[in-house]
């Protein structure tokens, strides 16, 4: 049957957009900072301990969003959650703009991480349970494209804002408020994931959430699978359910792939591009205009794997990523050790941000949307994001400190050990996902 025909391809492509605007105040908060920062420092008299605890309050925040959105994602739905999300997003960003103090901004930093942290689980869960199979790796990484989408226009907006006095950091996170209002609306548009109506008993309202995704054939096949992975099991998990030994070798895949994408280091360079970039003598202006050069790569190529993901697939695209950084971790590493020139540091950073958006930044979001039984996805994502964001902290929290003993080029060295172990586990552990459907998965990784 013509593609065309058999799904309502404007209708999905409309309703992943909505969804992936979390991913934009995903991106918009994991950039603000590093614009920021420059600023922060002088506000707050930030040593590299604060400096890295403030970067990584988010992270923590994060981690409670996780939590708070796997209980509302389960008991509630999906929608009600990204909600939610929307909202704490607005509050917080308000209330770091009007911060007077460095714990009261660590706090709304926190805050803020609970609704990214929500958005980063339920954005990408949403739209692998709405998506049609052969389509279901690119509309997950529609998600990555919106949060390269909030790297890059928070990166123009810090890079303009800074000459407008010492309170431009007000103004950077101030904007958020913006993005978070556009997200709650749409969402109120989006209809509720049909997987969750079966699981919640609901099949008439998760048929007619289907029928307006594809033809007859498409919803009475879709139905009929969903029952079937859910036969047998009881409708609420507990965590325990997670690590059951039909189901560990998935999670344990998911959990690692999500700890890895963060400890990849790639993050570092997102997060201190102003730190890396003035240990090579660069001024301030010279900084944030890196950090605008970064965000036009990641967009570019992050365009690039939301191409290719559904036809080279998932596993290949991970096994570049991994290998690519590591060699581009020690070149980089070598450059700043020798106090290279800031162009040749710049081509570097370009070249590991483009390997890094291609592959593991989507790829892992995909993964870990895909790969675990409909009966334990959210508890199952809910781990595996929680230990994302744990991962997360630890980059973000120790680079500072790492820099201060080893010099800001020593982290790279160990970032490059840990890609190509990234490799070696990918390549012996990961299978390809690319073109099957969420229960011809769960048959394929678990009960075979």
């Amino acid at each position: 049957m013509n593609q065309t025909k058999q799904f309502n391809s404007v209708y999905i492509i409309g309703i992943s957009f909505i969804s992936a605007l979390g991913g934009y105040l995903f991106g918009f908060d994991f950039a603000v900072i590093s614009g920021a920062l420059p600023f922060l420092r002088k506000e707050f008299a930030l040593d590299p301990l604060w400096e890295g605890f403030l970067t990584g309050s988010l992270a923590l925040g994060c981690i409670a969003g996780c939590l708070i959105a796997g209980n509302i994602a389960e008991k509630y739905g999906r929608r009600p959650g990204l909600m939610v999300a929307a909202a704490i997003f607005a509050v917080s960003s308000l209330g770091i703009a009007l911060s007077k103090g460095l714990v009261y901004f660590v706090v709304m930093r926190f805050a803020a991480g609970i609704g990214v942290g929500m958005a980063s689980m339920l954005c990408p869960m949403y739209i692998a349970e709405i998506s049609p199979a052969a389509v279901r790796g690119r509309n997950v990484a529609i998600n990555q494209l919106t949060v390269v989408l909030g790297i890059l226009i928070t990166n123009l907006c810090n890079y303009f804002l800074a000459d407008t006095g010492a309170d431009a950091w007000r103004w950077m996170f101030g904007l958020g408020v913006i993005p978070s209002a556009i997200f709650l609306l749409g969402v109120i548009w989006l209809p509720e994931s049909p997987r969750w109506l079966m699981k919640a008993g609901q099949p008439e309202k998760a048929k007619s959430v289907l029928s307006r995704i594809g033809a007859v054939a498409f919803v009475d096949t879709t139905l009929k699978a969903i029952e079937k992975s859910l036969a047998g099991g009881n409708s609420k998990q507990s965590y325990k359910a997670v690590f059951e030994k039909s189901v560990r070798p998935a999670v344990l895949v998911g959990i690692t792939l999500a700890v890895f994408q963060q400890f990849c280091g790639i993050n570092v360079v997102f997060n201190y591009t102003s730190t890396i970039f003035a240990s090579v003598g660069s001024s301030l202006n010279q900084q944030l205009f890196e950090t605008v050069s970064i965000g036009i790569v990641n967009l570019l190529f992050t365009l690039l794997a939301m191409w290719q993901v559904d036809k080279l697939g998932r596993r290949p695209l991970m096994l570049i990523g991994s290998l690519g950084l590591s060699l581009l971790y020690i070149a980089l590493a070598f450059l700043l050790q020798s106090h290279a020139a800031a162009g040749l540091v710049s081509i570097l950073v370009l070249l590991a941000i483009s390997t890094y958006a291609i592959s593991i930044a989507p790829i892992t979001w995909v993964l870990i949307s895909e790969i675990f039984p409909n009966k334990i996805r959210s508890e199952a994502s809910t781990v595996a994001v929680v230990s994302l964001w744990g991962a997360y902290f630890i980059l973000v929290f120790t680079f500072p400190i790492l820099a201060k003993v080893l010099g800001t080029y020593g982290p790279f060295y160990l970032y490059a050990v840990i890609c190509f172990c990234g490799f070696l586990f990918i390549k012996t552990k990961v299978k390809e996902t690319k073109g099957q459907t969420l229960e011809e998965l769960e048959d394929n990784l678990i009960r075979h």
